[in-house]
């Protein structure tokens, strides 16, 4: 039994062989995950209903089982507002940097072969899409018996 929050085998065992500079697509139910992703990405699909997951919900999880180094989103054309989820994002990932991308940059960005996993999640919401970098394990954060 793990004492980890994050059960999903698949999930963790991606994570598992992830190292320092891979990267982790959080996806929304509107994403081309089968068109736009790496060569060697490990996808699981969260999207049992519409709604049903977020990614907001999967990035909380994930935030307390990795280190995130950097992040990207997805923002609309120029012009258009910024969606809320970004906003959300940025305060759940601070001081982590989340720089933009528009779609077609961040479908560029997800389909480099360093993307090791990424979760299709049930997010309704426009423009929901994050893409984390892996970063490194603090010194002093190995847990010893």
């Amino acid at each position: 039994m793990l004492l980890t929050e994050l059960l999903h085998p698949g999930i963790l065992e991606a994570l598992a062989g992830a190292g320092h500079g891979a990267r982790v697509l959080l996806a929304d139910g509107h994403y081309p995950a089968s068109t736009a992703t790496g060569p060697r990405t490990r996808t699981v699909h969260l999207n049992l209903a519409p709604g049903l997951l977020d990614v907001t919900t999967v990035l909380d999880v994930l935030l307390r089982a990795l280190p995130v180094e950097s992040a990207h989103v997805m923002v609309p054309p120029e012009g258009e507002p910024e969606p809320p989820a970004i906003a959300e994002y940025r305060s759940m990932l601070a001081p982590v940097p989340v720089e933009t991308l528009g779609r077609f940059e961040f479908y560029d960005a997800a389909r480099s072969p360093d993307l090791a996993l990424a979760v299709v999640t049930a997010d309704i919401r426009t423009y929901a899409n994050l893409l984390l970098t892996i970063g490194v394990r603090a010194e002093g954060t190995l847990r010893t018996r």
